[in-house]
């Protein structure tokens, strides 16, 4: 029981770190010059960028990669959000606490995202056993690039269709 309250403060710390590190006046700016569908494709963009990396596998991809495609993420994920309450309340200037309350609302999505992910992995699978293990062999790392680039773009994108339909 103590270890998963342990584990609880350090991701409520990791998270408040995130949080820390945006730059929301920076947000704003870029809502205002991109419109908030195009910061989200951006977001999402750049999450997509760290899930090809970790995609492709390998001990320093496993290392160093996944951490920071963790990280990228959760940023994201904030900044879409903080985008979407900017556009809708016109202030941009957010407590962590409440920036959580509206990722708490909104995390109804993981589920249905972690299923897209699965079948992706086993479309992807399937695929390289049908051409055959010498060719197969040779596309894992491009496949996994392209499903775990495809998997963090889709879920930026879903956390923000998510958040814009949650009444701020």
């Amino acid at each position: 029981m103590e270890g998963h309250r342990l584990s609880q403060r350090l991701a409520f710390y990791g998270f408040r770190k995130i949080f820390d590190s945006i730059n929301q006046h920076g947000i704003q700016k870029g809502v205002d010059r991109m419109g908030l569908d195009g910061f989200i494709e951006h977001c999402a963009r750049l999450a997509a960028s760290t899930g090809a990396i970790t995609g492709m596998g390998g001990a320093v991809t496993v290392i160093v990669g996944i951490p920071a495609d963790l990280f990228n993420n959760l940023a994201q994920q904030f900044r879409v959000t903080l985008a979407v309450i900017y556009a809708r309340r016109g202030s941009y200037t957010v407590t962590f606490e409440q920036l959580m309350s509206v990722v708490g609302i909104s995390l109804g999505l993981e589920a249905g995202l972690i299923l897209t992910r699965e079948l992706l992995e086993n479309v992807a699978e399937k695929l390289l056993l049908r051409m055959g293990a010498k060719v197969g062999g040779r596309l894992v790392p491009v496949v996994g690039a392209v499903v775990g680039g495809t998997t963090n773009y889709l879920f930026i994108k879903s956390v923000g269709a998510s958040v814009k339909r949650i009444p701020l």
